[in-house]
């Protein structure tokens, strides 16, 4: 019974304890100089909270809350390693960043082009690594809920990263232009 609990409780303990990870290093950023508008954030967090709500609920009703993988220890276990993978990722990406992070499309106040650490491949590391993680989280669930709210986090950031490029593009004009002909915006290889 001890091991159900704690296969119940350690995905939710990751996101747990990288939220307060996210939350406390928020602190000290830089100020910002341009921000993007209000009903920009909300096209981008709005949909990642029905996404994170749907892979919280205990349950869900119908075709949401049906299997696409079958219930095994090993299924799980392989999805736990993503989310922790994935979760890792995106801590290393913003501990990179530093200064220069904010959780809405920004330009800060001398702000840096970073192209260090995972920013050398992937011009997007911290969705890179979100990304995995719920899918981490869609595989050990099984269930379709999660398919849906990767589906829902893709589509959000999707939206966000372009804008961040198109600002950036602006900001650092042929040097952004060069380093996104030779890095990746998501996935190495792929996209």
């Amino acid at each position: 019974m001890a091991s159900a609990t704690v296969m119940q409780l350690l995905i939710p303990a990751m996101w747990i304890g990288w939220g307060l990870y996210w939350w406390l290093s928020a602190y000290g950023v830089k100020p910002v100089r341009r921000r993007e508008s209000f009903a920009s954030r909300a096209a981008h967090v709005v949909p990642l909270i029905v996404a994170a709500a749907l892979l919280s609920a205990p349950f869900l009703p119908g075709w949401l809350g049906g299997r696409w993988l079958p219930h095994s220890p090993a299924v799980y276990w392989i999805g736990v390693a993503a989310v922790a993978i994935g979760l890792a990722i995106s801590i290393w990406a913003r501990f990179v960043i530093g200064r220069n992070w904010s959780g809405t499309v920004t330009l800060k106040e001398d702000h840096e082009m970073v192209e260090s650490g995972p920013y050398r491949h992937v011009r997007h590391p911290i969705y890179s690594g979100l990304l995995l993680a719920f899918l981490g989280s869609a595989v050990a669930w099984g269930e379709w809920r999660g398919l849906v709210a990767l589906a829902i986090v893709s589509a959000a950031l999707w939206r966000k990263l372009r804008l961040e490029e198109r600002w950036l593009g602006e900001q650092f004009g042929s040097r952004y232009a060069d380093y996104r002909s030779s890095t990746w915006a998501l996935i190495p290889w792929v996209l």
